[in-house]
């Protein structure tokens, strides 16, 4: 929409003094008369940002300068914040003073203070327009006279009164999620009630309970949703077969990980008599269940998505379908959406058809099953549950060998084709039965996951091209959800080229940025020593991928048309996708577009919003472990790489466990060090010492606190290997054995 924005600012510019209607609008910008309810919707979302002026009888005009702005509250640990009001524009440094009883991402309005000539934008807070949270988690305490709640976010930098009437029985000591009930003064601490006694911080899966409600996640479905499931059933009628593909005898079956419960696609491959493959992508068909303004949907919409944490998922769906009626389990008949899609040898999809489908899944794999079997390590046969899965060894051994061989096509096609292939690494942690963290690993990405990968990757593709390039009229195309992953800012690029300057190479940051100059370039650097630094600064550049109704294509996967298909036990746009294929199967009709651009456009909003939230709580649940673990490692001192630079201190990474902590800028005793924040480095004043990504150290672990996920590290003397005196792969100096730790500034 960055094109966008500027085009109605600047034809508003043009005339200032003038009124516009939204169709007014569109016709002077030539928005097409099919998007013009998306367009009359972003025009209000304009307005509501500020960025333009709203009159009376829905007239809209040029923005005088306002002293007022509306925007998201980003607290720091300091005690100040900064309004982020949006894209391209200043954000707003508040004092805590100024802050009122605003919290941490609250939606607030401020009123804009007179600013001197080279002063950044300053004001104070004067109203909460909407809480971030319902909930705040932290420890309940005794004072002498009454009893207060210390939350465990830094953010939140107030604790909270709790009256002995809203106790709810909570003890001195234990967990609680506690609301705000009343807060009037910001002189004096909010008043809350206790509406959840979580447990004591010791008891098992206390600690990832607290995440859970710390991000609203809710603990259960309403009662009304778990009856609307518990009431559905499978029955294969005839009038349902009559409705439906039956693909009963194709040879299908699933790819997930060991712990998965539920399975939400399959796949199957045939050859056919002209040489090519028949692909079969075949996804739970989660919308014959879950159908439009039921209570299974408004809730599904509500969450947007399921949240993995360490030791639990919060489900979209109840179990009755997540894990039960749409989960595709072995020598079950099942009801699937199926993307059938004929491939050449090229890896090129001539053909397709999108159809509703009945599939038996002839076996559940897991990843280090299929795994063994490309390695030619087992068969199929060796890890067989039965005497029907032994004999379908040999052919099961052939198709994996066969996608697998497909899968390699693919993506030698899409890298090609400019695709961004970051291999970021993920973290698994093992827990034992009181659900403390015994081992942390990276997880493995073996061909058994990129083969599964490449096949929904192109499943997605087909679809979005289905309805972009066949169901579009005359340039009308359909409303549809896509998922989209806007270019880099140019300033980001620039910072890049700076940055990677600095290790000795060149980036022309002025060319045109795709993402096929970014893959080329990373080609490039590949096998260096800074490679990895500089793919991850790369990825960090980048724009994040949403959801939209505007398809503004993939960037990072160099995709024109992408959508999300292929998991709707868990994505709620993928749902909304297939309930969209659907109605489009019967006939497209332009009288359509309007109510369903409303719906997709709304749903499109909230499923970003609430992905964001699920990749927050998922990491505060992954470094809360992590912090837990390196409990039994206090005092110790290990060999890591700077994985983080910024103006208070280095972030360090420990390979060995995959967790990262924090050299406070205070601990760097010898020198004053600025912050070089483009080149992403610490430099001292004097000594000229260089700190940078991608240097190694030797730090000792000084401070953990799982409740903060905090790891606190000062520096050590390196391994006597590494004695290299000025920056890159060095020792570094000598500090003092007796260090002071600081909490961690944000």
């Amino acid at each position: 929409m960055f094109e966008l924005t500027d085009r109605v600012l600047e034809h508003l510019a043009r005339e200032p003094n003038r009124q516009f209607k939204p169709k007014e609008l569109a016709r002077s910008l030539k928005v097409p008369p099919g998007r013009y309810p998306e367009f009359r919707d972003f025009i209000k979302a304009l307005a509501r940002e500020g960025r333009i002026a709203k009159h009376k009888r829905n007239h809209y005009g040029h923005a005088q300068q306002s002293s007022a702005l509306t925007g998201t509250l980003h607290v720091k640990t300091q005690g100040y914040a900064f309004l982020i009001v949006g894209e391209g524009q200043e954000d707003v440094f508040i004092s805590q003073k100024n802050m009122g009883t605003a919290l941490n991402r609250d939606v607030v309005r401020v009123q804009l203070f007179a600013r001197p000539p080279g002063r950044k934008a300053e004001g104070r807070v004067v109203e909460v327009i909407k809480r971030a949270r319902q909930n705040i988690v932290g420890t309940l305490r005794k004072g002498k006279h009454f009893y207060f709640v210390k939350p465990d976010e830094m953010k939140l930098l107030h604790d909270i009164f709790i009256p002995d009437e809203y106790l709810d029985g909570a003890q001195p000591g234990q967990k609680v999620a506690v609301s705000i009930e009343n807060w009037e003064d910001p002189l004096l601490n909010p008043e809350g009630r206790v509406v959840k006694v979580l447990g004591f911080p010791d008891e098992a899966g206390v600690d990832v309970l607290s995440v859970a409600f710390s991000f609203d996640l809710p603990a259960k479905f309403p009662v009304a949703v778990e009856q609307a499931a518990e009431q559905l059933a499978l029955e294969i009628t005839p009038d349902l077969l009559q409705q439906r593909l039956d693909l009963r005898d194709l040879m299908t079956f699933t790819i997930d990980p060991a712990d998965a419960k539920d399975f939400d696609d399959a796949v199957s491959l045939r050859h056919l008599d002209n040489g090519n493959y028949e692909l079969g992508v075949h996804i739970a068909d989660v919308s014959h269940y879950v159908t439009e303004g039921s209570p299974l949907d408004k809730e599904a919409l509500a969450r947007g998505t399921s949240v993995y944490l360490v030791d639990r998922v919060v489900p979209m769906l109840p179990e009755r379908l997540s894990n039960e009626l749409c989960s595709l389990k072995p020598h079950t008949d099942r009801l699937t959406y199926s993307c059938i899609m004929e491939v050449t040898p090229k890896g090129e999809v001539i053909n397709y058809r999108i159809a509703e489908t009945i599939i038996h899944s002839k076996r559940r794999f897991n990843y280090e099953e299929v795994q063994e079997i490309l390695d030619g390590k087992k068969s199929g046969a060796d890890t067989a549950a039965s005497d029907y899965e032994k004999a379908l060894g040999p052919a099961l051994d052939e198709a994996l060998r066969e996608l697998n061989e497909l899968a390699h096509v693919l993506t030698r096609r899409r890298l090609r084709n400019g695709s961004l292939d970051f291999d970021t690494p993920e973290v698994k942690i093992i827990l034992d039965a009181a659900g403390f963290p015994t081992e942390i690993r990276r997880k493995l990405r073996q061909d058994s996951n990129r083969m599964i990968e490449e096949f929904m990757l192109l499943a997605n593709q087909t679809i979005t091209k289905h309805v972009d390039l066949k169901l579009a009229q005359k340039r009308n195309k359909p409303p549809f959800i896509y998922r989209i992953h806007e270019p880099p800012d140019p300033l980001k690029i620039e910072e890049f080229a700076l940055f990677v300057k600095a290790f000795g190479f060149n980036f022309d940051h002025q060319q045109t940025i795709t993402s096929k100059v970014l893959s080329r370039f990373l080609h490039e650097i590949a096998g260096k020593p800074e490679a990895d630094i500089i793919e991850n600064v790369m990825l960090r550049s980048l724009m994040k991928a949403k959801y939209s109704t505007e398809n503004l294509g993939h960037f990072g996967l160099a995709f024109k048309h992408y959508s999300h298909f292929t998991s709707p036990i868990r994505r709620y746009p993928d749902l909304i996708v297939h309930r969209t294929l659907k109605a489009y199967a019967n006939g497209y009709h332009p009288e359509m577009h309007e109510a369903l651009a409303r719906k997709l456009s709304y749903a499109a909003q909230q499923s970003s919003e609430r992905e964001l939230v699920a990749l927050e709580a998922e990491r505060a649940s992954v470094k809360m472990k992590q912090a837990q673990f390196m409990t039994r490692h206090l005092g110790d001192e290990f060999d890591g790489i700077v994985s983080g630079v910024v103006a208070f201190g280095i972030f360090v990474e420990i390979p060995q466990f995959v967790v990262e902590g924090l050299v406070h800028i205070s601990d760097l005793e010898d020198d004053y060090y600025i912050f070089e924040e483009r080149a992403y480095r610490l430099k001292g004043q004097n000594s000229g010492r260089v700190y940078r990504l991608g240097d190694e150290v030797r730090v000792r672990v000084v401070r953990v606190d799982p409740n903060e996920r905090v790891l606190d590290f000062v520096l050590v003397e390196a391994p006597s290997k590494n004695k290299k005196g000025k920056s890159g792969r060095r020792r570094p100096h000598r500090i003092k054995k007796e260090t002071k730790t600081s909490r961690r500034k944000k």
